[in-house]
Formats: structure tokens, C-alpha cells, sequence
């Protein structure tokens, strides 16, 4: 049915993904997950890291024309992705993710928040080019309504987040501007306020704002309900 690209957000990988790629796929989707630049499966020094860089990675993936679903701090790559080749994408989807703003970066909008929950459930590397989740904050911040074994499942995946590209203010004009765009807003989210969620959907139509409520980790609360939302999704951009 419809190519669907599925996005990471900060010290995720592919891995966040397992629950849903196979609904995806037997709802009939040519469903896959990347690891970003210094994520997962593709290491890279994490100094050298870039918003250009994560961009490349995602349209270098695209085959044809993709549904581009975007999680947390993915919402600024397939935004920078779409500016860079609006042929390649099909729609975007922001999973409680930034929906960026010309001209600001990530850190920008995290701090335009009226509440910042991560700041504490974070730590900077001590060369300063990354951060990481504290231990001690995951179940609370991103996964408390996850089924058993989710925290340990995380542990064992989690890697450091480059800053940089995260401290970059995005260049968005025409070409992003003439992708289409959805929003799903997770309602119980403890990392990006649900409020703020709301701030950065104000002035887009009601059918392109969903809510689901969960984490800010529903593809492992909900995996079932999430791959059914994006697969209706689909079904309406076809």
C-alpha cells in the first residue's frame, strides 16, 4: 500500500520500532525503521553529527515516496528532509514530536515550552557534544505505561544523543511548506508537555491533529492502536 519510513527520536534507534513494523506490514505497508547518524546500528562520532546529516540519512533511505513518520526529536530531521527533497515524501508524521518553525532550533523550542519535565532526566556527556537519559528518570519520563520489561528493554538499546544537531536552527521554506502534515499528540506525555503539543498544531485543520493517550512512547503502550492511526493515515493520503 504505502511506503512508511519510521524515525527515532534523542538515544533511540530502529529498535523503539519492534512492536509496530509488524502490524504495519500485515496491515499490507512497505513498513521500515533507520537508525539515524550515531544511533543504533550506525555509529558515527558523536562531534561529528549534524541536522544535515540525520536529513541525508533519511531520504537516502526513502525508495520511492514515503509516509514519514517522525518521533520526539525526529520532527526537526523529516522536516529538514522534506525542505531538502519534497519529492521524496509523501507526508510527515509528528509523533509527539517537534513540529519545527523557520529560523529556531530544538533547544529553542524546548525552552519556549511552559514546562521543560527532561531537564532533569538528562545529563550532558562530559565532552559536552552529547546527553544521555538518567537511569533512575526513565520510567517516569518516557515509559510509564509501557508493558513489563520495556524500562530493561531500553537499557539495554539507549545510546548518547548528539547536541549539535539539536542546537542548529532550522531552514524551512516553499518546499517543506508544500509536504502535508499530521500530528499525533500523545495526552499523558512526560517529556514534551501535551499542552505544548497542542501550541505547535495551533492553526492546522482538525483532521490533520490526532491524539492518542499515552507516553511519550506509544509505539510501546500502544503499538496495535499507533499502527492502525498511521495505517488510516496512509490510507487518507493515497
Amino acid at each position: 500500500m504505502s511506503e512508511i519510513l519510521l524515525v527515532h527520536g534523542s538515544c533511540h534507534g530502529a529498535w523503539c520500532w519492534r512492536d509496530v513494523l509488524p502490524i504495519l506490514e500485515d496491515l499490507g505497508h512497505d513498513a521500515r525503521a533507520i537508525d539515524l547518524p550515531g544511533h543504533g546500528q550506525n555509529p558515527q562520532p558523536v562531534e561529528n553529527i549534524t541536522l544535515d546529516l540525520y536529513a541525508q540519512a533519511i531520504l537516502d533511505a526513502i525508495d520511492t515516496h514515503a509516509i514519514v513518520v517522525g518521533h520526539s526529536m525526529a520532527g526537526f530531521p523529516i522536516s529538514a528532509a522534506a525542505e531538502a527533497d519534497p519529492s521524496k515524501i509523501a507526508r510527515l508524521i509528528y509523533l509527539c514530536a517537534y513540529a519545527p518553525r523557520n529560523g529556531l532550533s530544538l533547544v529553542d523550542m524546548r525552552m519556549e515550552a511552559p514546562r521543560q519535565p527532561l531537564l532533569e532526566a538528562i545529563a550532558k556527556t562530559p565532552d559536552g557534544f552529547g546527553f544521555a537519559f538518567r537511569d533512575s528518570h526513565l520510567p517516569t519520563a518516557l515509559y510509564h505505561d509501557c508493558p513489563e520489561g520495556t524500562v530493561d528493554y531500553a537499557r539495554q538499546n539507549l545510546c548518547v544523543q548528539a547536541i549539535k544537531p539539536q542546537a542548529t536552527p532550522i531552514q524551512l521554506g516553499k518546499a517543506y511548506q508544500s509536504v502535508p502534515k499530521t500530528y499525533i499528540r500523545c495526552d499523558d506525555d512526560h517529556a514534551i508537555p501535551p499542552e505544548y503539543q497542542r501550541t505547535m498544531t495551533e492553526g492546522w485543520t482538525a483532521q490533520d491533529i490526532h491524539a492518542l493517550p499515552t507516553s511519550h512512547s506509544p509505539f510501546f503502550s500502544m503499538p496495535a492502536r499507533l499502527a492502525r492511526l498511521i495505517d488510516q493515515i496512509a490510507q487518507d493520503t493515497a
